[in-house]
């Protein structure tokens, strides 16, 4: 076959110079035809359409051509072509076809449908399929419209490291980093285990969030964000966790809670826009196949100002619902950190749009967060959107010295770990604010999945680790 030099499909799609040599390479989603004439469609990754690659029959060698099944990989040099009838407005007439790679009929994705957990069994097979194809193109479209939106408005993207001696969280729940052999751990009498043999000389674990090292860097270069993977070891196994994910944490110097409120705000609108503006052919497909109300529920988040609901009049709105007979799984009163069905309640039933949720009680709230002068509430917010709950977690934080070390005594967290953070404080402290937004959770709200594992290539979950 003379060498053409190679068109993605996405670009072949969008030309009209009918009448040109092409080159198209990619892999075989179907064939079907007469004895006169075949119809291959052809995808490459570079888009959700195929292209219609016609075959006439007489023109190719017949053991060839028993090579051109489902999932085969192939080159193909051809005239582009009108096309009548395929959907598309182009189509390639083969003149020449070279097999790059077989695929015999042990492979896994015939043509028919598969259901989700099939496809995560097979996950290192599962891009090839249109529904994840489209998934992950969204996924680095957001991930780009996420460093521009920061870079457009001043931010500098800070890389906080994976591996720390710090729990952010006070959650306890972390995966150790560790090279000391399992087998044969050296302890002290009192059974705790001796460090001072390990790698760093400490116990270190996966951080569970880059927030106390970008508050650092707020209170020098004004404002940042975070972009990375984050750990977590609970047992989780709900559609909505992973026990290794992506998150996005702006930390911004000077910005109280109403500012925090405002970014976050108009943060996932421009993430939401990018989708329409720029998925617009993976969206439609996520939603004629999945999700048909999924278009409508991108489109309704931009019109809507988000709510700004205290804490307090949330639970008011949801015990008054329960006194009308609403029945929740999970009891609701001042106090209680709420559940995904109180959150979606709110969002979805009472609102009917998302819900930023302010001033929670301290007690279920972590130390860094600003007391407010009752003494009783904090300065957070978290994000509520419809089918997810919780997207986006934050708060102004407590520049206040001598409050902070109040409240990190009362929580009794070893200071040893944070002397670093408290400095903070110490020199020249300044009020700050920030969120964390967990980067599959908004990919949820966007592709209109319902199942976390189903956003991220290779998902990490309780007893699950594979590929």
């Amino acid at each position: 076959m003379e060498k053409i030099s190679r068109t993605k499909i996405v670009d072949l799609l969008k030309r009209r110079d009918f009448g040109a040599m092409v080159n198209v390479k990619g892999w075989v989603r179907t064939r079907r035809g007469s004895k006169q004439v075949n119809f291959i469609a052809l995808n490459d990754g570079s888009t959700i359409n195929n292209v219609q690659i016609v075959v006439d029959l007489a023109n190719f060698d017949e053991e060839m051509l028993k090579q051109i099944t489902t999932g085969a990989c192939i080159s193909v040099n051809g005239e582009l072509t009108e096309s009548i009838g395929s959907g598309q407005a182009a189509e390639v007439q083969a003149r020449g076809i070279e097999v790059l790679g077989t695929c015999d009929n042990t492979y896994p994705l015939q043509k028919k449908g598969h259901t989700m957990e099939f496809l995560r069994e097979i996950a290192h097979l599962r891009p090839r399929t249109n529904t994840f194809g489209a998934v992950f193109r969204i996924r680095h479209n957001m991930a780009i419209a996420i460093h521009k939106f920061f870079h457009e408005r001043g931010f500098f993207y800070f890389h906080t490291p994976i591996i720390t001696a710090s729990d952010c969280e006070g959650a306890g729940q972390m995966f150790q980093v560790t090279t000391k052999n399992l087998y044969d751990l050296k302890k002290d009498e009192n059974g705790s285990i001796i460090y001072d043999d390990d790698f760093f000389g400490k116990q270190a674990s996966l951080t569970v969030s880059g927030q106390l090292e970008g508050e650092l860097a707020a209170t020098a270069l004004g404002a940042i964000y975070t972009f990375g993977p984050t750990f977590r070891a609970e047992n989780s196994n709900t559609p909505r966790h992973l026990a290794e994910f992506w998150m996005i944490e702006p930390e911004v110097a000077f910005n109280d809670i109403t500012d925090n409120m405002d970014l976050a705000e108009d943060f996932i609108k421009y993430c939401v826009q990018w989708a329409l503006d720029n998925c617009y052919d993976d969206v439609k497909f996520l939603n004629d196949m999945f999700d048909k109300g999924l278009i409508e529920r991108l489109q309704g988040v931009l019109k809507e100002e988000f709510v700004r609901l205290p804490y307090t009049e949330g639970v008011k709105i949801l015990e008054e619902a329960v006194v009308k007979g609403h029945k929740f799984e999970f009891p609701v009163y001042w106090g209680v950190d709420l559940a995904s069905e109180h959150e979606r309640y709110l969002v979805e039933e009472h609102f009917k749009r998302p819900v930023i949720l302010t001033d929670y009680p301290k007690e279920i709230k972590a130390f860094y967060m600003k007391q407010n002068e009752d003494g009783k509430t904090v300065r957070a917010m978290d994000v509520l959107f419809p089918k997810i709950g919780e997207i986006i977690g934050g708060s102004e934080r407590e520049a206040d010295y001598d409050k902070l070390m109040t409240r990190i005594q009362e929580l009794g967290i070893p200071m040893k770990d944070m002397w670093w953070y408290l400095d903070t404080r110490k020199f020249g402290s300044c009020p700050h604010s920030g969120f964390g937004l967990g980067f599959e959770r908004l990919l949820l709200f966007v592709t209109g999945m319902t199942n976390i594992r189903d956003v991220i290539p290779f998902p990490r979950t309780p007893r699950n680790a594979e590929f």
